[in-house]
């Protein structure tokens, strides 16, 4: 089924078809990286500490469709649960960014037409982590990155 045009605009989260939800996704790979949350300030921070299935060029998961098997803590993104999910997402995440009903950065793929320029902005992880079994969990906080405002 193809996608409407500019449908990030008019469709509400919770009204888009599969293909229209997928195509939210800008490619970042930020929320395949393992997340620190400060127990008493709430506030979560990111780590270049991937997941396991993460690859680290094309910031995809490298096994999307069984992703759940494999690592049975992923968290399935969808309309219904963004609400208890959406703390945690990057800042520029397209998801997050609408449910707070705010407009896509400039250099998101479905405004460009470019799946590159996540990567060409600077906002994606290319080339920058390192993966979970090569860092203790206790050393994660030695790998806490900034994200762009």
């Amino acid at each position: 089924m193809s996608k409407r045009p500019r449908f990030w605009e008019t469709v509400p989260l919770t009204r888009m078809t599969e293909d229209e939800w997928e195509a939210l996704c800008d490619g970042c790979g930020k929320c395949c990286l393992n997340k620190i949350e400060d127990a008493d300030t709430g506030e979560v921070f990111l780590t270049r500490v991937a997941c396991r299935l993460l690859d680290d060029y094309s910031c995809q998961c490298g096994q999307y469709q069984i992703r759940k098997k494999l690592v049975p803590e992923c968290i399935r993104l969808t309309p219904e649960n963004i609400e208890s999910h959406a703390y945690w997402m990057p800042a520029t995440c397209a998801y997050r960014l609408l449910w707070q009903g705010r407009p896509l950065p400039g250099w998101h793929p479905l405004l460009t037409g470019d799946p590159e320029s996540v990567h060409a902005a600077g906002i994606s992880v290319r080339g920058m982590t390192v993966p979970e079994f090569e860092v203790d969990e206790e050393d994660w906080e030695d790998h806490i990155i900034e994200e762009p405002n």
